[in-house]
């Protein structure tokens, strides 16, 4: 079993400055090995500041943003303007706060059909894995109160998707369409990242990392990627109701 990297930080503070660390450090390992680094970037409040901090670590460590392609884990079905946009809060709380960027970012269109987002942006993506042997050097995650991760929610048939990079996905409850990366695609990664900050996640994160087998009820214990690694990062307020054992991993280094 892929058993996780936990790191539980004392601030929100430290949450995001680690994890900005750690993904511009995922970046440089990939470019120095690859030549090029594919990351899939996720939406929601978690990772703002993470951004924030991680634009000006890329200015500051002059990363060759060149070689670095973006893709999302997820979108609404909204325009790019719209505050419920992942890719507009991406652009806002990263993208823009690097001079003149010359990242390569591959957005989902969620202002078009559902289903005409998805096929263009599966299309996309099945031209651009290649490039990076059919893998994602590194994909960001979060974790709703549900279970959920990207747009994977309990219940949908989504989570059984085999063939699709990327697919449109109807959630029930929220009587929205989204369009999500799939779980071949996540698992096949060579790292992922879950960020998780704030006591209403403290539940959700404790019973995903304690849970032994995945769960189509708990979408996020069906990441484990293979090869790859797989890592949580928290703050002390989600990761309140961990075990003892994991707690005790406080601050430890990251791989």
């Amino acid at each position: 079993m892929n058993i996780p990297h936990i790191s539980i930080f004392p601030t929100l503070q430290a949450f995001e400055v680690a994890a900005a660390n750690w993904i511009a450090g995922k970046m440089t390992a990939a470019i120095e090995t690859r030549g090029e680094c594919l990351m899939a970037l996720c939406g929601g409040n978690t990772p703002r500041g993470a951004y924030r901090r991680l634009a000006e670590l890329i200015v500051g460590r002059s990363i060759d943003q060149n070689r670095v392609h973006i893709i999302f884990s997820d979108e609404r079905m909204v325009p790019p303007d719209n505050p419920e946009s992942n890719y507009g809060m991406i652009r806002q709380e990263f993208i823009s706060h690097i001079p003149d960027s010359s990242l390569h970012v591959h957005r989902i269109s969620g202002e078009v059909r559902p289903d005409l987002a998805a096929t263009g942006y599966d299309h996309e993506l099945q031209a651009l894995f290649p490039q990076f042997g059919g893998r994602c050097d590194l994909v960001l995650l979060g974790v709703g109160e549900d279970g959920h991760t990207a747009s994977l929610f309990p219940g949908t048939e989504i989570l059984l998707e085999r063939a699709k990079l990327a697919s449109e996905v109807f959630v029930p409850h929220l009587d929205r369409w989204r369009v999500t990366l799939t779980l071949p695609v996540i698992n096949n990664a060579r790292a992922v990242l879950f960020l998780a900050t704030g006591k209403k996640k403290a539940g959700i994160v404790s019973e995903v990392c304690s849970n032994a087998a995945p769960r189509t009820d708990l979408p996020a214990s069906l990441v484990r990627p293979h090869p790859g690694t797989l890592t949580w990062m928290l703050d002390a307020e989600a990761a309140s109701k961990l075990a003892s054992e994991k707690s005790s991993q406080a601050g430890r280094a990251m791989q």
